[in-house]
């Protein structure tokens, strides 16, 4: 069976029933009422179930109604700190993207030539028996290290952090990383002795100024943000947005600069500059809290506005100007850290140069400026110790940084990213563990996991990952949809959705820490099955039954819910929340600094980069400008869709089917383009992507261009995504490699509009 051909199946269709046809966007809206027009919330008793939306990385909780075995609405948690109750398109979307008819329904197996996705169907038996079985070959063969893990979304502990772990392969790596977070948290780290977490920690209560740089609030959709930001500006506050574009919350700005991009950390220095010179800075708390303020004032003594000026594309009274705004409302004033911040390479500097002014207005562990996250307290699981210490995305991110030594697997083998040699510290950079698959340096990894990750639309440079995933032994794919990675599978695990399986327990450091459940509302629909039930079976399979010594689900997570004297039963009774206190505020440390710095203090100059040969201090780097026809691509997110996951759903599908591209009104009156007329873009290396409709306007310079991330999908097995607009990732056949923190800067890929093919 190929994917092009994957069908539902005439029993699949009819268990499917009205109601899910209606939800997947099929069947007008009336189809959820009974044939004598009864609606939903009248056709049976109502189940209330407690969960965490999976529809985009924020995880809000939510509220799940079912009735009769069939989801009907999901609604916001009151109880939860970060929905409120509210929901974004995104997460109303969720019963939409559960009824999917595109979606994975079986396990199946190859059966033609890796790329094609000719698939048979098979059990599920078979299908884990045969990986367990490439797995051991692959490990007697050349160590547990040679296995690859990639995963995304909620359910990738089980994988890149559970079994991973347990197996004893320091090579598994989240997209959310090195290609999103790395920077930033890396930054963090150096700078204030803690990372920022995943919840952005600035303290809306209060707030008197916002100032983003490349953050889009509002088209990347986060909740809470949305929430805190509205009231925030309802209130008065003040709004700097920093950007090339005039995105939407730029509309609501007091001070909008189209700065020029890749020239970000040379307007951080100057904005230093004015809060030295003019002694704007917070005085108290440089003397009590920093390290390295004399070092810092002479550093940007030569970096002035005048300086900035004429590399920005602003002018000097604008960065003067902005300085003084932000300087005037200090403590409550705040740069609020960016999420996606891969951008030119020389990203965790860019970052340092924020946190370094943050700490100018006195912001951290100040009412209205950024609060301290803490995590909650929740034991975890008994079970014996991990071959590979530390996880993908987090704990092993702080082994690495703290050590002079990378963990090593069972076999003596360091990860193969490169890190220490390639790149200084951070999480294990998935890029950079493309290459070992095909070159074998620094040893070959022959296998790989990928969960949840839409590979070749999210990782740069497709060419070579296409001829990584021909030249691995094995490669499995666990998805709820036939992504365009799918079909280069050997094996293909369906997942259930969110809505169909329970999860680990959702740990949320936050200014209150909580913790959330997650089960299932209904019964999982097909062969599907939950990530954590596949990696306990594969892992009994390879003989890790020590790691996997539950029987159910339940069982797993009472036994951590116990260690704060709960249980699943007691979770549901109080709304699915649990909520702890935390220690916001520099008052709630009586003295003692909750900066985790060898200084304990915030170090605006590092010394430990310093020792590491790198700028202690950050200095401004220029990137390349674009070849002449060129634009630089810019890149970003919908309000109604998630990176590259939810172009196929019906519901969400409806309301934005394909992207366009931004160009400046002039620049395409130049070139002789109109708006709305369908071009194909083309990068200096050669690589198409297309047609895409041109949104030709004034809202964005007339030197870069911009799309919404996700679209041009080649995948047929996705009726409604596939092949609709352009891809950003098959135009980025480059990358800079950032030496700090690995992250792979993206946005140095340049394009050109071509009107015939």
């Amino acid at each position: 069976m190929s994917l092009v051909d994957l069908e539902i199946s005439r029993r699949t269709f009819f268990t499917a029933g009205a109601a899910t046809m209606a939800a997947a966007g099929l069947l007008p809206r009336a189809a959820h009422a009974a044939t004598d027009g009864t609606p939903w919330y009248r056709q049976g008793a109502i189940e209330t179930t407690f969960g965490v939306c999976d529809m985009c990385p924020w995880r809000c909780g939510i509220v799940v109604s079912s009735v009769n075995g069939e989801v009907r609405k999901i609604d916001g948690n009151p109880a939860d700190p970060k929905s409120r109750g509210m929901l974004c398109a995104r997460g109303q979307g969720g019963v939409s993207f559960m009824n999917d008819p595109d979606r994975l329904q079986a396990p199946m197996m190859r059966s033609g030539k890796r790329g094609e996705g000719s698939f048979e169907e098979v059990s599920w038996e078979q299908a884990l028996d045969f990986i367990a079985d490439k797995l051991l070959e692959i490990k007697e063969r050349s160590g547990p290290e040679a296995l690859a893990i990639f995963g995304h979304t909620s359910g990738e502990y089980w994988f890149t952090d559970h079994f991973s772990q347990a197996w004893g392969t320091p090579n598994a790596a989240k997209p959310s990383s090195s290609l999103c977070l790395s920077p930033r948290e890396e930054a963090a780290q150096l700078t204030l002795g803690m990372g920022v977490g995943g919840h952005e920690p600035v303290d809306w209560d209060g707030l008197r100024c916002l100032t983003l740089i490349g953050s889009h609030i509002g088209e990347d959709t986060r909740n809470t943000v949305m929430q805190d930001f509205a009231d925030m500006w309802g209130d008065g506050g003040k709004v700097i947005v920093v950007d090339p574009r005039f995105s939407s919350v730029a509309t609501k700005a007091d001070h909008w600069l189209p700065i020029k991009p890749g020239t970000d950390t040379a307007l951080l220095l100057a904005w230093l500059n004015v809060l030295v010179t003019e002694e704007l800075y917070d005085a108290d708390y440089v003397r009590g809290w920093t390290t390295g303020f004399d070092r810092l004032a002479a550093h940007v003594a030569d970096k002035s506005p005048a300086w900035a000026a004429s590399i920005t594309d602003l002018s000097e009274g604008q960065i003067i100007e902005t300085a003084r705004v932000m300087a005037e409302r200090k403590p409550q004033s705040v740069i609020m850290p960016g999420r996606h911040v891969t951008w030119y390479g020389n990203d965790t500097q860019r970052l340092r140069a924020t946190y370094l002014v943050n700490a100018l207005l006195g912001a951290y562990g100040r009412r209205g400026g950024m609060y301290f996250n803490k995590a909650p307290y929740l034991e975890e699981y008994p079970h014996p110790p991990y071959a590979v210490a530390g996880s993908a995305g987090g704990c092993s991110a702080g082994a690495a940084e703290t050590s002079d030594e990378l963990p090593l697997g069972p076999s003596g083998k360091a990860r193969a990213d490169g890190a220490r040699e390639t790149f200084l510290r951070g999480a294990t950079a998935l890029q950079e563990l493309i290459d070992p698959m095909i070159t074998g340096d620094p040893y070959r990894i022959e296998g790989l996991i990928v969960y949840g990750t839409n590979l070749l639309n999210s990782v740069p440079n497709k060419p070579r990952t296409r001829e990584a995933l021909a030249a691995l032994d094995l490669v499995v794919a666990i998805d709820v949809l036939p992504q365009e990675h799918v079909a280069w599978a050997d094996v293909v695990l369906p997942e259930s959705t969110y809505l169909e399986r329970y999860d680990t327990l959702w740990s949320v450091s936050h200014k209150t820490p909580y913790i959330a459940m997650r089960e299932p509302a209904v019964a999982p629909m097909y062969q599907t099955r939950p990530a954590w039930w596949m990696a306990r079976e594969l892992g009994l399979r390879v003989g890790l039954d020590a790691y996997f010594g539950w029987e159910t689900i339940e069982e797993y997570l009472d036994r951590e819910l116990r260690s704060v004297g709960s249980s699943l039963d007691e979770m549901r009774a109080n709304d699915g929340i649990i909520i702890q206190n935390g220690k916001p505020y520099l008052e709630d440390y009586d003295g003692a600094s909750p900066f985790h710095t060898p200084s304990e203090k915030i170090e605006l100059f590092s010394q430990q980069l310093a020792d590491a040969g790198f700028d202690p201090i950050p200095e401004y780097e220029s990137t390349p400008e674009p070849p002449r026809g060129f634009y630089r691509l810019l890149y970003g997110r919908h309000p109604v869709h998630t990176f590259a996951k939810t172009q196929n759903t019906p519901a969400l599908n409806e309301r934005y089917p394909t992207n366009e591209v931004w160009i400046n009104a002039q620049a395409a009156a130049s070139e002789g383009i109109r708006d709305g007329q369908e071009v194909w873009l083309e990068n200096q290396d050669g690589a198409r992507s297309g047609p895409i409709a041109v949104k030709a306007t004034e809202r964005i310079r007339s030197d870069a261009v911009f799309m919404p991330h996700g679209f041009g999908q080649n995948a047929p097995g996705l009726t409604r995504a596939h092949g609709k607009g352009a891809s950003d990732t098959e135009l980025q056949t480059d990358y800079a490699l950032d030496p700090i923190s690995g992250g792979a800067g993206m946005r140095i890929n340049f394009v050109k509009i071509v009107t015939e093919v």
